[in-house]
């Protein structure tokens, strides 16, 4: 807990370590991160935007130290660059409990899956995409196949609205903005 917090001894018998530990917020690790080298990690928050390590930005744990990890990064305009990133103190700004908490740890999430959009400046050798309902927006299929290096590479898991697999999706458009544009011609 931060100090402030901490002087109310009813919170520190409400609010004990082994709690705090649990909890899981957006932006923040989780408490226990497992890493090892050559794992696929993202940022969650922003360090420095000059060099590309923004939320978001795809790394490579290279070497790991026990307060700096070495990482490679992978997707942006410095794909290729080493970058050290530290561990940071992070306290929750949205956190549900009604009080201020802050965790040491590095600003990163193991990446197994990204969203579409997430993908877009990404090249891909592989990819798996799920699709459990249509793709809901106009050219969103077309940007994740559009991330991969040859169809070889593409495997895709489409359900039915039985529930089934199918071998077809459609791609949502919405024919209001056709509309529009046929307008102006």
């Amino acid at each position: 807990m931060c100090k402030d917090e901490m002087s109310s001894e009813e919170n520190a018998e409400i609010y004990t370590t082994e709690f705090l530990n649990t909890v899981s917020c957006s932006g923040l690790p989780s408490h226990r991160l497992k890493l090892k080298e050559n794992v696929h990690v993202m940022l969650i928050q922003n360090i420095d935007r000059a060099r590309g390590l923004c939320n978001g930005t795809k790394l490579q744990v290279v070497r790991m130290g026990t307060h700096v990890l070495s990482c490679k990064v992978l997707s942006g305009k410095n794909t290729g660059d080493v970058v050290f990133i530290h561990r940071m103190t992070l306290v929750p700004s949205n956190s549900t409990l009604l009080i201020k908490f802050l965790r040491r740890q590095f600003p990163l999430m193991v990446s197994f899956a990204m969203t579409i959009n997430k993908s877009q400046v990404q090249t891909l050798y592989f990819i798996s995409l799920y699709l459990p309902r249509p793709v809901f927006s106009h050219g969103q299929l077309y940007v994740a196949l559009l991330r991969i290096k040859s169809r070889s590479g593409i495997k895709i898991v489409i359900k039915s609205k039985s529930g089934g697999l199918s071998s077809s999706t459609s791609n949502v458009v919405y024919k209001e903005v056709f509309q529009r544009i046929r307008r102006y011609i």
